[in-house]
């Protein structure tokens, strides 16, 4: 691979994992005492891609032990955001449901970063972050697929 390629994928994702932290950071700063954003990525996770899986397939999924995950789910449990129901492939383990407080909890935390957003739309205009969403989707979707 040529410098230049190495560089301009390198800025690339660079860019992206300093977007992350600064999200992550304006989003915990307004979520409710006790939860982080691995609450927020489980119950945004099992609303955009399916509830009713299992713990072991969650953390696959973060690509975190399971036991982080455990200790992820039992914070949503302690909040009554989830539900442990049996698995009806296999009686020996469990599935993730979410409640109406989780669901709840996922629209208020959207809603609550409306003043960040607000401030990022007078700069940079919403159709040019709708453009970006098609490629992101992409790389994201080739990235998910490769790691398995």
């Amino acid at each position: 691979m040529d410098s230049e390629t190495r560089n301009a994928f390198f800025r690339f994702f660079n860019e992206i994992g300093i977007i992350a932290q600064l999200s992550r950071t304006a989003l915990e700063t307004r979520l409710p005492k006790g939860l982080t954003l691995p609450h927020f990525s489980v119950v945004n996770h099992l609303i955009r891609v399916k509830d009713g899986q299992t713990p072991l397939a969650l953390a696959k999924a973060f690509q975190v032990p399971k036991t982080t995950m455990t200790h992820t789910l039992s914070g949503l449990l302690e909040h009554h955001f989830v539900e442990m129901r049996p698995n009806p492939k296999d009686g020996r383990s469990k599935t993730v449901w979410l409640t109406q407080t989780g669901r709840q909890f996922r629209e208020d935390a959207i809603r609550s970063i409306d003043p960040d957003i607000d401030a990022l739309c007078r700069n940079i205009p919403k159709e040019k972050i709708e453009e970006l969403v098609p490629a992101l989707t992409e790389i994201r979707t080739y990235l998910d697929i490769a790691r398995d």
